[in-house]
């Protein structure tokens, strides 16, 4: 079990949605939190709000698509606490936009801040978690990482290329460092915000997540070393019927409304500059 009591856990894109709540959580349950955000305000409100209630906090303000950005910061972090624990890679961002909408600049930035970005901080904290033989490294994919859709091109890429890269790292670390865990989350669209817009045709099957939901799994897989977190179950199924012919899994996908979800997206605003 990973216990988060007198840990080091930090989090990317920790100042909002799944990020924020997880601080909170985790925060709550004794850890040394390390907060990385580019929204500066939201980073501060997030900071003074858990010190406020005698939390150990630590902020700090990254540009995850800089990759000197992100060394610097972790050289910081290593220099001042000699380490973390727990990594949680779970910034992202999503353009909402159809391969030939999406401008160069926004498709560079996804793969940056939803790919790139985890192999700097897995590649600034995993040797000291390699020499102590213990830690734990979060990737926070998608369902959208299993099966894609429509106005999703940038975004699905990126996320299946997250579950390849945990999946590698898992098997690099069994000889590498046994006891350093890993764990992927791939949910369904969140209602975070970052996702406003988005619909779903079966509600039952697949919902919209409330965002405290998914974060008590996610804080749930992670203290009992679960390797993969599908949510809802039903994606589960998602592998398999990519067994079927592509045009068979397809029509799968628009019966069920996947190709169809995005339609009505708006999301949420542009990510601030970092100051």
């Amino acid at each position: 079990m990973t216990d988060f009591r007198g840990k080091i856990v930090l989090i990317t894109g920790a100042a909002s949605g799944i990020g924020k709540l997880l601080a909170q959580r985790i925060a709550a349950q004794g850890a040394r939190t390390v907060l990385w955000d580019i929204d500066a305000t939201a980073l501060r409100d997030l900071s003074e709000e858990l010190r406020g209630l005698g939390h150990d906090v630590s902020s700090h303000l990254c540009d995850l698509s800089d990759r000197e950005a992100v060394y610097n910061r972790a050289s910081r972090v290593i220099e001042q606490m000699g380490g973390v624990d727990v990594l949680i890679n779970n910034a992202g961002v999503v353009t909402g936009k159809s391969i030939l909408e999406a401008a160069d600049e926004e498709i560079l930035r996804t793969f940056e801040i939803n790919v790139l970005a985890h192999f700097w901080t897995v590649r600034a904290f995993l040797p000291g978690m390699v020499e102590r033989n213990s830690g734990h490294i979060v990737t926070v994919a998608s369902a959208a990482g299993l099966a894609a859709a429509p106005r999703l091109s940038d975004y699905s890429a990126s996320k299946f290329a997250a579950v390849g890269f945990d999946e590698a790292l898992r098997l690099e670390l069994k000889d590498l460092a046994p006891d350093v865990r890993t764990t992927v989350v791939c949910p369904f669209y969140v209602a975070t915000g970052m996702f406003a817009g988005v619909k779903t045709r079966f509600p039952w099957l697949l919902p919209i997540l409330p965002p405290e939901y998914a974060a008590d799994r996610i804080l749930d897989a992670i203290r009992k070393n679960r390797q993969r977190l599908i949510m809802p179950r039903f994606v589960l199924l998602a592998p398999p019927l990519r067994l079927l012919p592509p045009r068979w899994f397809d029509g799968l996908l628009g019966f069920f409304g996947v190709t169809r979800s995005m339609d009505e997206f708006s999301g949420r605003d542009a990510l601030p500059p970092a100051e």
